[in-house]
């Protein structure tokens, strides 16, 4: 990883090499490497983009949450799509916006001219100097961060945060789960989060989410401040914000269940592409079904 200050190196194209599965695009150096396992299509950037939206309004359009009026440094750890530092950048022209990510979804000449965007694996330790980011923005790596590197990678962004700055995580728990009650292990959802969640587990730690706030509190930070939201995958809910989540996320949730599987169920536990597809079917189903009012752990 190199700083915005630094000397800017050239591409490697190693991390521009991709492989084909099912009709779908992969990073073969992230799938050679067990780094992480989602598409890198045009389909996938497009569900991003989407999902960016959906969390725009569970988040009220609020980028940053805790009280930094004028970030002069920023660090976007896995920015995706870039739409997060993008925002960023543009709300704050004068901030210095760096985002890391093992594929380089965007074009960096398409940016403001103060978002810096750099490849790098991040489950390897940061270079950043000390002391450099006011903030430092986490989002949904518990698919690509090592299950053993979570606490070395808090430790990293506590070194890079300067003194008062912070650090801002989401992450979503992958255990669906349903209000009604009347989702059990028959139901396509629940088989996928729980074979999703055990191909994944001894590679990553699927359940981070629920634990962000003890590895905060174990790496010494302080003013620790952890929430919970149910993500809805359709217009369910009765209380009008959280059926027009339900609604935006419905075309998120029908394009991410088989997105994030696919690898996963076919190459990791044997799945046929017939068995793959009929189980998405299936999920895909259930995720529209109002009774069921089932949702993520945000």
């Amino acid at each position: 990883m190199t700083s915005p200050d630094s000397q800017t190196e050239a591409l490697d194209d190693k991390y521009l090499d991709t492989t084909f599965i099912q009709g779908r695009e992969f990073q073969k150096f992230s799938i050679d490497h067990q780094i992480f396992f989602e598409p890198v299509d045009s389909e996938e950037a497009d569900r991003m983009g989407i999902q960016h939206q959906v969390f725009s309004k569970v988040f009220d359009n609020k980028l940053i949450f805790p009280p930094i009026p004028r970030p002069q440094r920023v660090l976007d750890c896995g920015y995706g799509t870039g739409s997060w530092a993008i925002e960023v950048a543009e709300q704050h022209p004068e901030c210095e916006v760096t985002g890391v990510d093992i594929f380089p979804y965007i074009d960096p000449n398409d940016t403001p001219d103060n978002l810096w965007l750099q490849v790098d694996d991040l489950n390897c330790p940061f270079t950043f100097s000390p002391d450099h980011f006011d903030l430092v923005h986490s989002r949904l790596l518990a698919t690509g961060i090592n299950r053993d590197r979570w606490p070395s990678y808090i430790e990293d962004i506590k070194r890079v945060l300067k003194p008062g700055g912070w650090v801002q995580l989401i992450e979503i728990y992958f255990n669906i789960q349903s209000y009604s009650g009347l989702m059990d292990e028959t139901h396509a959802l629940r088989q996928w989060s729980s074979q999703l969640m055990g191909s994944l587990q001894e590679m990553k730690d699927p359940r981070v989410g629920t634990k962000l706030a003890n590895l905060l509190a174990a790496a010494g930070l302080e003013n620790i401040r952890s929430e919970m939201i149910a993500l809805p995958f359709s217009a369910w809910p009765k209380e009008p914000k959280n059926r027009d989540i339900g609604a935006m996320n419905r075309e998120n949730v029908q394009k991410l269940l088989p997105a994030l599987g696919l690898y996963p169920f076919t190459q990791l536990l044997g799945m046929s592409p017939q068995e793959f597809e009929e189980l998405m079917k299936r999920a895909k189903q259930e995720a529209d079904e109002p009774s069921l009012k089932v949702y993520f752990p945000l």
